[in-house]
């Protein structure tokens, strides 16, 4: 269990560098777990990316995510995001690349219903291995979250956790 947890985390959490003409294909994978006392909190997300590399610089494409999280004595919650994103790359030498993604688009609470937009801008690094394959690095960014519903109050979020969150991934670039 724990290889094919392995296999399907470096799976999606492929990031592929920019190169004109190409796929972008990749996402990420979370899982987190936490106990205060009696009360535990679980999530599971997943989150993947389609993309075309239009220019050496510039990727358009779609993302999503489903997020699946539980607390200690309550029903298990589901949500979903489907968006837009664009990506900005800038080549720093034949080693690394800066990129920064932005997306936007729809979210989807089940358990209370909600529903809302969201945006994201988050900027990372790409170190090219060997043969298109690359390490990418990032170490949070700038998101708004809106949600509201017929039964519960409007909720908006916005956040900058730059240094507080940390996302490794392995990319590899796939040619038309």
């Amino acid at each position: 269990m724990k290889k094919l947890l392995v296999a399907v985390v470096l799976l999606v959490t492929t990031m592929v560098s920019a190169q004109k003409n190409s796929i972008l294909l990749g996402g990420n994978v979370g899982f987190g777990s936490e106990k205060i006392g009696e009360s535990k909190t679980e999530g599971f997300e997943f989150s993947p990316k389609v993309g075309y590399q239009f220019s050496e610089k510039w990727t358009l494409g779609v993302e999503g995510s489903i997020l699946n999280y539980k607390e200690s004595n309550s029903k298990r919650e589901e949500a979903y995001k489907v968006g837009v994103f664009t990506r900005y790359s800038v080549p720093l030498s034949d080693l690394f690349s800066f990129y920064a993604d932005l997306g936007a688009g729809y979210q989807e609470r089940s358990i209370d219903k909600t529903k809302g937009v969201y945006a994201g801008l988050t900027p990372a690094l790409f170190i090219n291995m060997k043969r298109g394959f690359g390490l990418n690095f990032s170490i949070g960014g700038i998101s708004y979250d809106n949600l509201s519903g017929k039964e519960v109050a409007r909720e908006q979020r916005f956040g900058f956790n730059f240094g507080k969150t940390v996302n490794i991934g392995i990319s590899k670039n796939f040619g038309l």
